[in-house]
């Protein structure tokens, strides 16, 4: 155990370095071993809280656009059915707005077949978890569960 002496010019021992010269190393250990214990439950908590601010944020953006997308799709069916009336009055003839409802179908139909070709193409692009996946092949196999534990 070292001396010190603050007339000497050394400042006064920490409570750290009292604790450290005074305590076995096994009641240090302890010490870490609970305050890493605290430290953990504490991180854990505040992942906790925030993971819950960042879901209850997400959740009014999802209601937010979900109502979006309602708003557009009502703005949709309206202007569909300006343009079915629309063509109808332009035809003019006996049956203008049955052709013109035709017309404004097969434009739906056609969108909706791009849409679900680009979608199809897009699904295809998907490569799951392709980290995760080579991270998990490097596992020794004297980590992974064994047969009989299934």
């Amino acid at each position: 155990m070292s001396e010190r002496y603050p007339e000497a010019g050394n400042p006064p021992p920490t409570e750290a370095e009292v604790k450290a010269e005074t305590s076995s190393l096994g009641d240090l250990l302890s010490d870490v071993s609970r305050d890493m214990s605290v430290l953990m439950r504490q991180e854990l908590e505040l992942a906790k809280a925030e993971a819950k601010e960042s879901a209850t944020r997400a959740g009014k953006g999802a209601g937010m656009l979900t109502g979006a997308g309602i708003a557009g799709h009502f703005v949709l069916l309206f202007l569909s059915i300006a343009l079915w009336w629309g063509l109808g009055l332009a035809l003019d003839e006996g049956s203008g707005y049955v052709w013109s409802a035709i017309i404004v179908a097969v434009i739906w139909a056609i969108i909706a077949a791009i849409l679900a070709a680009a979608g199809k193409k897009q699904l295809k692009s998907v490569q799951g978890i392709p980290r995760t996946q080579e991270s998990v092949k490097k596992i020794p196999e004297t980590l992974k569960p064994s047969e009989d534990a299934r």
